[in-house]
This record gives C-alpha cells, structure tokens and sequence, in this order.
C-alpha cells in the first residue's frame, strides 16, 4: 500500500502543477484552451487529493506515523511540490 500511496503522491503532485501551469500560463495567452483543459485536469487533481488524503489516512496507522508526521504528510497536498518532499522523505525506497 506505501507503493500506491508513493505513486498517488507524485501524480497528485504533477496533477497539482498541470492545474497551476492551465491557470498561469494557458489562461492569459488562449481562453478557450484554458476552459478545455480545465474540466480534465481539475477533476484528475480532485480525485488523485483526495485518494491521498484517504490513503494518507490509513497508512496513519499501518507506517505508526505520530501526529506530527500525519500532519505534515496532511498539509504537504496543500502546497506546490509539497506532496514530492513527502514522496521522497516519507516512503523511501519502495
């Protein structure tokens, strides 16, 4: 199960990234492609959080995370590149 949450946690994080670039980049430049590409990449994003949040969850108990480690994996979705760090640091080598 780390394997899954390690893999969830890196698309979650390119997903996160894809949806920041559509905003920043596309949208200025080509409305009509930031509107296309926003219901796709915004609904991947969505469920790649929140199957992290959920495995972040019951992998609490399984890996004896203590709170303060539960709460950094938690709040590392909410930042860019946060969920690589975790990726890196939390899962290691699996």
């Amino acid at each position: 199960m780390l394997k899954f949450f390690k893999v969830v946690a890196i698309l979650e994080g390119i997903s996160y990234l894809a949806l920041f670039s559509n905003m920043l980049f596309i949208k200025p430049n080509n409305f009509d492609l930031y509107k296309t590409l926003l219901y796709p990449i915004g609904m991947s994003h969505g469920v790649l959080f929140i199957g992290y949040v959920i495995l972040a969850t019951l992998l609490k108990k399984h890996q004896n995370w203590d709170f303060k480690t539960f709460a950094i994996i938690q709040l590392a979705s909410l930042i860019p590149f946060g969920t690589f760090y975790v990726e890196k640091k939390y899962c290691g080598n699996v």
